[in-house]
């Protein structure tokens, strides 16, 4: 961090950018410049962009790396308070700064009011994301302030002719459908209201500069590490300046900040390039496998989930016969999903009861855990440690533990409602059975679920109702950093009724995401695109499921479900026991390529490719490794793909496939293509492992 007293003005640097923010002449601190690396004279002599059409209807301002309520400021706002007197307006006095490290503090003080602010920048060796967020305090001697709206930070870019926005939306079954359009001159407002991050839309947001590929172009993007409610609003004006601001909670929110009390918002980082989409995504990844996840470095296992091969009938019998047919597989990790505990027959009851069915385990889990592990697996549970059922006893016992409102219904959706973890008692009930229970077990992995969304979300009886947003939130954090500390060796999978919990927040404290509930292969190729954009392949749950799908119907050859789901941690999730013998036989071979190739895909560097129709594929690159899985759901009589263009080998090098023996110039891979053995018709796939012999 560089810091030039005489013009007030702060340089942060990456590898390949910079990003410089100033103070204005009222102390307000202004955006510079995000982009290309630039020095720090270099840095002072960028113009402050303002509006080209001056008048009393326009702001003249530069662009506020925070925006508040107060003066000539029409855009959205990053930071709403309402004093005790009824003030809104903030006007900010510099009352210093400090660093260490890549950690740069700018510290503010309301002029008359008792209101600090610190805007966080953090950029670590060798990244260019730079990671932001907001600390807001108020100090012993104040009144308390009411907080309408804190974010954690504002982002803007340089003037360009024109402007386009990236963004993920979707639905269940349908999560991270990539959406790509230009940015209107509006407000656009992306935003979850449903207490998780949501399927509907992900807190990630790219803007480019209207030209970008997948690698040309400026990219611009932004993610949000926050699994509760959230809100991006991207303000492009009718002159052109395009900024955005995001953070936590979504409108008609307010929490009150007592004397004394701090407000520290999620960070929201940043990335800019000018290498087009793909080089963002490479970005991201590496991000996220070394200042984000807790084990980068480890390989995800093969998992098998019985949930699509029993539902709710499971037993101690029907887990060990699938277990003994999954270890045959090669399967390296056996989860039981819902219906081992409580009275769960259905999604009707026993949720929140989470102890072992005396029926269907009469000698509790233990027999069940100790086979998986004699088949030489790791053994894993389904739990939904935040919801209940009111049919059960947890709900009899402790109704006011839910979300709900005072004379108003407390509507159940899969017949549920949601445990208010915000409440410190609920919140210690909680940490407490999962405790023992992965204690009592030796745990090895939960998938952690959560099935719906909140509704009448008050708590009753409670001064500051809204605060439980947050504060549910941060009690998933603190549960889940809590159990990986006391237990180092439990690895988790974050889901939502498949994608409905994926973010940077989430991943912090978890080891993979389960990425949608629908296992159809020619979704899931759109679900994954999406999903890539911004997380890595090691993280992204891909099982194998019967065919016909159970969610589509539709019929896909094993070897193609397999393929699609070698993209990321590969799991299985049929009825092995519906399974004939040549699929079992055919799926070990594929089992076995899987984990061949698994430390290219899961830890390498990825390159999306689009083929002739149809086809797509990923090149994946780790050292002198390259592994291709290339996927053509659909073709014409007699349109076969042409030779797959390749993006990252060396045109000087020789390439060597590691199954046929051919050799490959790494020339003719990048412009004229690889040849793949594609089967004839449609869904077909290919695994291509190239190695790099000079």
């Amino acid at each position: 961090m560089l810091f030039d007293p005489a013009h007030r003005l702060w340089l942060l640097r990456g590898p390949t950018t910079s990003y410089a923010v100033r103070l204005a002449a009222d102390d307000s601190v202004r955006h510079v410049h995000w982009g290309a690396a630039l020095t720090l004279a270099q840095a002072t002599e960028v113009a402050e962009r303002t509006s080209p059409a001056a008048s009393s209807f326009e702001a003249v301002a530069g662009v506020d790396e925070l925006a508040v309520e107060g003066g000539a400021r029409f855009g959205p706002p990053s930071l709403l308070v309402r004093f005790a007197d009824g003030t809104r307006a903030i006007e900010w006095r510099y009352a210093g700064h400090d660093a260490d490290g890549g950690h740069l503090r700018i510290h503010l003080h309301d002029r008359h009011y008792p209101l600090r602010a610190t805007l966080h920048y953090r950029m670590h060796d060798g990244s260019d994301v730079i990671e932001r967020w907001t600390t807001i305090e108020n100090p012993e001697d104040g009144a308390a302030v009411t907080i309408l709206r804190c974010d954690s930070a504002a982002w803007a870019v340089p003037h360009r002719p024109a402007y386009r926005m990236s963004h993920l939306t979707g639905g269940w079954n349908s999560e991270f459908q990539l959406r790509r359009t230009e940015v209107p001159v509006a407000e656009t407002v992306l935003t979850s209201r449903r207490g998780i991050t949501s399927h509907h839309a992900n807190p990630w947001l790219a803007v480019d500069d209207g030209t970008a590929g997948e690698e040309h172009g400026e990219v611009w993007s932004t993610a949000l590490a926050w699994s509760g409610s959230w809100r991006i609003t991207l303000h492009r004006d009718p002159f052109g300046r395009t900024t955005w601001t995001g953070g936590f909670g979504h409108e008609g929110l307010s929490w009150s900040l007592a004397p004394g009390e701090a407000l520290d918002t999620p960070v929201f980082a940043g990335h800019y390039t000018a290498g087009g989409f793909g080089a963002a995504s490479r970005a991201w990844h590496a991000y996220v496998r070394r200042h984000v996840l807790s084990h980068p470095d480890e390989t995800r296992p093969v998992l098998y989930n019985s949930w699509e091969a029993t539902g709710f009938n499971v037993d101690e019998a029907g887990q060990m016969a699938l277990a003994a047919r999954a270890a045959a597989l090669g399967v390296e990790l056996f989860v039981t999903d819902d219906g081992w505990f409580g009275d769960r027959s259905s999604d009707r009851a026993g949720l929140g009861d989470w102890v072992p069915n005396q029926v269907r385990f009469p000698t509790g889990l233990g027999p069940l855990a100790a086979e998986v592990r004699r088949l030489g697996m790791r053994f894993g549970l389904w739990v939904e440690p935040e919801m209940v059922n009111p049919d059960s006893d947890l709900y009899r016992a402790h109704p006011d533990w839910v979300l709900h409102m005072a004379n108003r219904d407390r509507t159940e959706m899969r017949h549920q409602l949601v445990l208010n973890l915000a409440r410190p008692d609920a919140a210690q009930w909680t940490h407490a059975w999962l405790d023992r229970l992965v204690t009592e077990h030796d745990i090895d992995f939960l998938k952690w679920d959560a099935n719906r969304p909140f509704t009448e979300a008050g708590w009753p009886g409670h001064a500051d109702p809204d605060r439980l947003w947050i504060e549910h939130t941060r009690a998933v954090y603190r549960i889940m950093d809590r159990l990986r500390a006391d237990h180092p060796g439990l690895r988790i999978e974050a889901c939502a009724g498949g994608g409905g919990r994926a973010d940077l927040g989430i991943l912090t404290r978890t080891d993979q995401v389960w990425t949608s509930d629908n296992t159809d292969p020619v979704d899931r190729i759109g679900i994954q695109h999406g999903f890539s954009q911004l997380y890595p392949a090691q993280v992204m749950g891909a099982w194998v499921t019967d065919s016909p799908n159970p969610a589509t119907a539709r019929r896909t050859p094993l070897r193609f479900r397999f393929h699609v789901a070698m993209a990321g941690a590969l799991g299985i999730g049929g009825d092995l026991t519906a399974w004939t013998e040549d699929e079992l036989k055919e799926a070990a071979e594929l089992v076995a390529a899987y984990k061949d190739a698994r430390a290219v895909i899961q830890h390498g560097t990825p390159y999306r490719l689009r083929g002739d129709g149809t086809l797509t594929a990923v090149e994946y690159t780790h050292g002198d490794e390259h592994v291709v899985l290339a996927w053509c759901p659909a073709r014409p009589f007699g349109h076969g793909p042409a030779p797959l263009r390749l993006a990252a080998v060396r045109p000087d090098a020789v390439y060597r496939n590691r199954d046929t023996g051919a050799t490959y110039p790494g020339a003719v891979l990048l412009h004229s293509g690889l040849p793949l053995d594609l089967p004839p018709g449609d869904h077909a796939s290919a695994l291509v492992r190239l190695q790099r012999l000079s």
